[in-house]
């Protein structure tokens, strides 16, 4: 990371973020070689991230060719305006997690399990689900990725417009929150 200020240090931070983010994006390369990038849907467990997908597809033979991927999540906290006289003030308050890691698709009946009540947990909390059917576990895959890697980055600005960045995240009002420069 070339700007070491903007780094996060908190491992709380990260995790938080990785918890509370419901889309991250997978990235894999292609048969052709191309870099691919797929929104998705992801719960974390300790150091490891599942998602769920078909269990046959581009993602998958992506990731029996090559298990390396990037995994990234990100939070627009704030956009801050620019003034008429000044444009160039306008600015982007964020959080972000990069992660490097190895994707497997996982045949174990117990972890596929445990995944999809973690993402269960995560996308609809408070809820007390049955079992799921072992024709439905049939057909859906469930890749875990095992994280070797992973950075936050941050821009919540500084002094005041830090002040209200953080306010905005504690507020739980809808974000991007936009911010007028103190």
């Amino acid at each position: 990371m070339r700007k070491l200020n903007k780094r996060i240090t908190d491992l709380a931070v990260i995790f938080n973020l990785l918890d509370t983010c419901h889309v991250g994006r997978l990235g894999t390369v292609s048969s052709d070689g191309w870099p691919m990038i797929k929104p998705l849907n992801f719960a974390r467990l300790d150091w490891r991230i599942y998602f769920h997908c078909a269990i046959e597809g581009e993602k998958l033979d992506d990731i029996r060719r090559d298990s390396r991927v990037c995994f990234e999540v990100d939070l627009p906290i704030a956009y801050v305006k620019g003034a008429p006289e000044n444009p160039c003030r306008a600015k982007y308050l964020y959080r972000s997690v990069i992660i490097r890691g190895r994707a497997t698709k996982v045949e174990d009946r117990a972890e596929k399990i445990l995944a999809l009540d973690c993402l269960m947990r995560k996308f609809q909390p408070g809820v007390t689900f049955a079992g799921y059917s072992d024709d439905k576990l049939d057909i859906t895959g469930i890749v875990r990725i095992d994280i070797e890697d992973l950075s936050g980055k941050e821009d919540l600005g500084k002094d005041g417009l830090r002040k209200q960045a953080l306010s905005a995240l504690v507020d739980g009002g809808p974000l991007p929150a936009v911010l007028e420069w103190p």
